[in-house]
Protein backbone atom coordinates (compact mmCIF):
# COMPACT_ATOMS: atom_id res chain seq x y z
CA UNK A 1 0.00 0.00 0.00
CA UNK A 2 2.80 2.60 0.74
CA UNK A 3 4.41 1.76 -2.60
CA UNK A 4 1.45 2.25 -4.55
CA UNK A 5 0.95 5.68 -2.67
CA UNK A 6 4.69 6.75 -3.48
CA UNK A 7 3.62 5.72 -7.55
CA UNK A 8 0.87 7.53 -7.33
CA UNK A 9 2.20 10.96 -5.70
CA UNK A 10 4.94 10.61 -8.16
CA UNK A 11 2.83 10.00 -11.13
CA UNK A 12 0.80 13.19 -10.29
CA UNK A 13 3.70 15.18 -9.82
CA UNK A 14 5.87 14.42 -12.29
CA UNK A 15 3.66 12.97 -15.19
CA UNK A 16 2.02 16.26 -16.27
CA UNK A 17 5.49 17.43 -16.72
CA UNK A 18 6.25 14.73 -18.72
CA UNK A 19 3.37 14.67 -21.14
CA UNK A 20 3.92 18.06 -21.26
CA UNK A 21 7.36 17.90 -23.31
CA UNK A 22 5.60 15.53 -25.68
CA UNK A 23 6.78 16.62 -28.86
CA UNK A 24 7.04 15.75 -32.89
CA UNK A 25 10.46 16.02 -33.82
CA UNK A 26 10.72 16.46 -37.23
CA UNK A 27 7.79 18.51 -36.92
CA UNK A 28 9.33 20.90 -34.44
CA UNK A 29 12.99 20.83 -36.70
CA UNK A 30 10.75 22.70 -39.52
CA UNK A 31 8.83 25.08 -36.87
CA UNK A 32 12.86 25.97 -35.50
CA UNK A 33 13.71 27.13 -38.66
CA UNK A 34 12.71 30.67 -37.68
CA UNK A 35 14.71 30.13 -34.23
CA UNK A 36 18.15 29.36 -35.80
CA UNK A 37 18.74 33.52 -36.60
CA UNK A 38 19.31 33.76 -33.13
CA UNK A 39 20.08 30.07 -31.46
CA UNK A 40 21.54 28.03 -34.65
CA UNK A 41 20.05 25.47 -36.44
CA UNK A 42 21.00 22.46 -33.86
CA UNK A 43 20.14 25.35 -31.18
CA UNK A 44 24.11 26.06 -30.43
CA UNK A 45 23.71 29.68 -30.55
CA UNK A 46 27.17 31.73 -31.70
CA UNK A 47 26.24 34.55 -30.11
CA UNK A 48 26.98 35.04 -26.38
CA UNK A 49 23.91 36.92 -25.66
CA UNK A 50 21.80 34.64 -27.16
CA UNK A 51 20.61 31.10 -25.27
CA UNK A 52 22.10 27.96 -26.18
CA UNK A 53 18.93 25.72 -26.63
CA UNK A 54 20.55 22.45 -27.38
CA UNK A 55 19.93 19.73 -25.10
CA UNK A 56 17.82 22.15 -22.69
CA UNK A 57 15.12 20.33 -20.87
CA UNK A 58 11.52 20.70 -23.01
CA UNK A 59 9.49 21.03 -20.42
CA UNK A 60 11.60 24.09 -19.26
CA UNK A 61 11.13 25.41 -23.19
CA UNK A 62 7.59 25.56 -23.11
CA UNK A 63 7.53 27.35 -19.65
CA UNK A 64 9.77 30.38 -20.83
CA UNK A 65 7.57 30.15 -24.69
CA UNK A 66 4.62 30.11 -22.49
CA UNK A 67 6.39 32.97 -20.11
CA UNK A 68 7.25 34.73 -23.17
CA UNK A 69 3.54 34.69 -24.86
CA UNK A 70 1.65 35.68 -21.42
CA UNK A 71 4.00 38.62 -20.50
CA UNK A 72 5.35 36.59 -17.39
CA UNK A 73 8.76 36.97 -18.78
CA UNK A 74 9.58 40.41 -20.27
CA UNK A 75 11.63 40.52 -23.92
CA UNK A 76 10.15 42.44 -27.15
CA UNK A 77 11.64 40.13 -29.23
CA UNK A 78 10.65 36.35 -28.10
CA UNK A 79 7.25 38.31 -27.26
CA UNK A 80 6.95 39.10 -30.91
CA UNK A 81 8.51 35.45 -32.20
CA UNK A 82 5.76 33.13 -29.55
CA UNK A 83 2.82 35.17 -30.46
CA UNK A 84 1.84 32.66 -33.12
CA UNK A 85 2.13 29.75 -31.16
CA UNK A 86 0.02 27.26 -30.20
CA UNK A 87 0.83 24.97 -27.33
CA UNK A 88 1.40 21.80 -29.89
CA UNK A 89 4.31 24.15 -31.70
CA UNK A 90 6.03 24.64 -28.60
CA UNK A 91 6.12 20.94 -27.49
CA UNK A 92 7.37 20.11 -30.72
CA UNK A 93 10.41 23.28 -30.96
CA UNK A 94 11.40 22.29 -27.16
CA UNK A 95 11.67 18.32 -28.01
CA UNK A 96 13.68 19.37 -31.61
CA UNK A 97 15.91 21.22 -29.73
CA UNK A 98 15.70 18.59 -26.36
CA UNK A 99 17.39 16.42 -28.72
CA UNK A 100 20.18 18.11 -29.32
CA UNK A 101 23.57 18.19 -28.17
CA UNK A 102 25.48 21.03 -26.66
CA UNK A 103 28.50 22.28 -27.25
CA UNK A 104 30.54 22.49 -24.12
CA UNK A 105 32.80 25.76 -23.46
CA UNK A 106 35.61 26.07 -20.89
CA UNK A 107 35.66 27.83 -17.47
CA UNK A 108 37.76 30.36 -16.69
CA UNK A 109 40.59 28.98 -14.54
CA UNK A 110 41.04 32.24 -12.24
CA UNK A 111 37.32 31.38 -11.26
CA UNK A 112 37.13 27.87 -11.34
CA UNK A 113 37.32 27.23 -7.58
CA UNK A 114 34.63 29.89 -6.58
CA UNK A 115 32.53 28.68 -9.30
CA UNK A 116 32.69 25.03 -7.89
CA UNK A 117 32.42 25.94 -4.80
CA UNK A 118 29.51 27.59 -5.00
CA UNK A 119 27.79 25.88 -7.69
CA UNK A 120 28.44 22.27 -5.34
CA UNK A 121 27.97 23.66 -2.05
CA UNK A 122 26.70 27.16 -1.88
CA UNK A 123 27.39 29.45 1.42
CA UNK A 124 25.99 27.92 4.34
CA UNK A 125 26.41 31.47 6.43
CA UNK A 126 24.69 33.02 4.01
CA UNK A 127 22.07 30.45 3.37
CA UNK A 128 22.82 30.11 -0.01
CA UNK A 129 21.76 26.92 -1.11
CA UNK A 130 24.30 25.10 -3.77
CA UNK A 131 23.02 25.09 -7.43
CA UNK A 132 24.04 21.73 -7.87
CA UNK A 133 20.64 20.78 -5.94
CA UNK A 134 18.31 22.33 -8.14
CA UNK A 135 20.67 21.76 -11.24
CA UNK A 136 21.94 18.57 -10.83
CA UNK A 137 25.83 17.95 -10.09
CA UNK A 138 26.13 17.44 -13.87
CA UNK A 139 24.43 20.83 -14.94
CA UNK A 140 21.77 18.37 -16.61
CA UNK A 141 18.96 19.95 -14.45
CA UNK A 142 15.82 18.38 -13.02
CA UNK A 143 13.42 17.88 -16.53
CA UNK A 144 10.46 16.72 -14.35
CA UNK A 145 10.78 19.86 -11.69
CA UNK A 146 11.17 22.20 -14.75
CA UNK A 147 14.57 22.96 -13.68
CA UNK A 148 17.09 23.96 -16.50
CA UNK A 149 20.14 22.38 -18.07
CA UNK A 150 23.16 25.07 -17.03
CA UNK A 151 25.97 22.87 -19.35
CA UNK A 152 27.24 24.46 -21.83
CA UNK A 153 25.51 27.99 -21.49
CA UNK A 154 27.10 30.75 -22.72
CA UNK A 155 28.69 32.59 -19.63
CA UNK A 156 27.92 36.06 -20.95
CA UNK A 157 24.00 35.12 -21.07
CA UNK A 158 23.76 32.86 -17.83
CA UNK A 159 25.39 35.95 -15.99
CA UNK A 160 22.87 38.00 -17.96
CA UNK A 161 19.82 36.01 -16.37
CA UNK A 162 21.93 35.84 -12.74
CA UNK A 163 21.61 39.39 -12.71
CA UNK A 164 18.42 40.16 -13.79
CA UNK A 165 17.00 37.36 -11.11
CA UNK A 166 19.10 39.60 -8.41
CA UNK A 167 17.84 42.79 -9.37
CA UNK A 168 14.44 41.38 -9.99
CA UNK A 169 13.87 42.37 -13.33
CA UNK A 170 13.37 38.64 -13.98
CA UNK A 171 10.57 36.93 -11.94
CA UNK A 172 9.30 34.38 -13.92
CA UNK A 173 11.34 31.70 -11.26
CA UNK A 174 8.90 29.02 -9.30
CA UNK A 175 8.03 30.39 -5.99
CA UNK A 176 11.10 33.09 -6.54
CA UNK A 177 13.62 30.77 -5.95
CA UNK A 178 16.09 32.00 -8.15
CA UNK A 179 16.22 35.08 -6.59
CA UNK A 180 16.11 34.22 -3.29
CA UNK A 181 19.50 32.11 -3.97
CA UNK A 182 21.42 35.01 -5.81
CA UNK A 183 20.67 38.10 -4.05
CA UNK A 184 23.25 37.78 -1.41
CA UNK A 185 26.25 36.64 -4.21
CA UNK A 186 28.80 39.52 -5.75
CA UNK A 187 28.87 40.49 -9.25
CA UNK A 188 32.44 38.27 -8.53
CA UNK A 189 30.62 35.35 -7.85
CA UNK A 190 27.40 35.55 -9.90
CA UNK A 191 30.84 35.93 -12.63
CA UNK A 192 32.11 32.56 -11.46
CA UNK A 193 29.29 30.48 -11.68
CA UNK A 194 28.27 31.85 -15.27
CA UNK A 195 31.87 30.63 -16.02
CA UNK A 196 31.78 27.05 -14.02
CA UNK A 197 28.74 26.14 -15.69
CA UNK A 198 29.56 26.85 -19.19
CA UNK A 199 32.44 23.81 -19.01
CA UNK A 200 29.93 21.70 -16.77
CA UNK A 201 29.04 18.24 -18.28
Amino acid sequence: MKNLCIISVFLACVMPQLLMAQGDLAAGQAKAALCAACHGVDGNSQLSENPKLAGQNASYIVKQLNDYKSGARVNVIMAGMVAALSDQDMQDIAAWYASQQVTLQGADPETLEMGETLYRAGIKELSVAACSACHSPTGNGNAPAGFPSLSGQHPEYTLLQLKAFRSGERQNDQSSMMRTVVERLTDQELEALASYVSGLN
